[in-house]
């Protein structure tokens, strides 16, 4: 039997809303209201939403895959490579690697 969902960018469905935040770090709203995202060779100037030590969230009307690996070049860190975690309603979040790069 062929799986109902696919990680082709759109989400999995959840079917309980998240009842309390499980994070680790704090988000924090940015310094600069914009940043740069490399997707499929092209510069896309994002809107950040909330930032962390580990990652951010940006407005982005583009759907990238799940575990896509991008680039965002964020003004008070230069630029560093992330992945893509989730999506949802036009905003995609991202964990940066542990390497700069």
């Amino acid at each position: 039997m062929a799986a109902k969902f696919s990680l082709d960018g759109s989400m999995i469905p959840r079917q309980v809303k998240r009842l309390f935040d499980q994070r680790a770090e704090q988000r924090v709203e940015p310094s600069a209201g914009t940043a740069v995202l490399a997707y499929r060779g092209t510069n896309h100037v994002v809107r950040l939403v909330n930032l962390s030590d580990s990652g951010a969230m940006v407005a982005f009307p583009h759907i990238p895959h799940i575990g896509e690996r991008l680039t965002i070049r964020l003004v008070d860190r230069g630029t560093l490579s992330a992945q893509v975690r989730w999506i949802k309603d036009g905003r995609i979040g991202l964990a940066f690697s542990t390497s700069r790069g």
